[in-house]
């Protein structure tokens, strides 16, 4: 038997299993994703996050959904690696590189008394891909499809509380137009400055936030002039900051990450 030690962190309620990987390098991270995510039977998360040595970058990210498939980038993961690595003094820096499957991203972590309180992370250009109208059920959806590092499908409605979002959400992401998949996002603007939103993730389902999902958000309100360049998109587990750049769509997503509890498990 092998003991693994881990450690539960969320960011807005996103929550992650984490390992060293450069202390306890994993063989099958895509089976143990969908072992140790499950509620009940296993520590329970939206899935399995690796903090890696990296040859190009500070250190490396890798992230496993609960269905065990790899994600190419987290915005919430990334904050909470970089209070992980500061507060375990695996780095003292404040401004850090982190090598995920989409690129590198800059973190910048805010410190005080040696915790960090909050990170920003640059999400370099989102890319945004149009608008489609696809059809779930009979009902339509027209939607905004922004790729910020992983595909989102970003639909506007009037009232989130109508949104019946665990018949939809699975509809939407395995919807033949999007191939491999989509992230998807219902959106209500309350202001110019203030988003609320509801995410089925890719590959995790229902989950109380996503970085990278506000990050589309944000870009599809304001191309869609909805929203001024920087607000905060709310979410079931908290909220975000997002600043834009209108001209480049450079994304800035900033807020804090929280630990929930250290722990230890064995491996057959």
């Amino acid at each position: 038997m092998k003991t693994i030690e881990f450690t539960k962190m969320h960011g807005a309620g996103n929550d992650y299993i984490y390992v060293d990987a450069a202390k306890y390098p994993l063989q099958n991270p895509e089976k143990l994703a969908i072992q140790w995510s499950r509620p009940h039977f296993g520590i329970g998360a939206d899935g399995l996050v690796l903090i890696c040595p990296s040859e190009i970058a500070d250190f490396k990210m890798r992230i496993f959904n609960a269905d065990g498939s790899e994600a190419t980038m987290c915005g919430n993961a990334s904050r909470c690696i970089g209070k992980y690595v500061y507060e375990a003094g695996l780095s003292q820096k404040t401004e850090l590189t982190l090598e995920t499957l989409s690129g590198i991203k800059n973190l910048s972590l805010e410190v005080k008394g040696g915790t960090v309180r909050k990170i920003s992370v640059n999400m370099g250009q989102a890319l945004l891909k149009g608008k489609a109208v696809l059809e779930v059920d009979g009902d339509l959806f027209n939607g905004w499809m922004v790729a910020v590092g992983n595909p989102h499908f970003v639909v506007f409605v009037k009232d989130l509380a109508l949104i019946d979002l665990p018949r939809l959400g699975p509809l939407l992401e395995n919807h033949p137009f999007f191939g491999e998949g989509s992230n998807v996002e219902f959106v209500q603007v309350i202001s110019r400055k203030h988003l609320r939103m509801r995410v089925w993730e890719r590959g995790s389902g229902i989950t109380l936030a996503c970085g990278t999902g506000a990050s589309a958000s944000a870009v599809a309100a304001s191309a869609a002039g909805k929203c001024a360049n920087k607000l905060r998109v709310e979410m079931e587990g908290g909220e975000l900051e997002i600043s834009l750049d209108p001209q480049s769509r450079e994304v800035l997503m900033t807020g804090g990450a929280t630990k929930v509890f250290e722990g230890s498990i064995e491996l057959d």
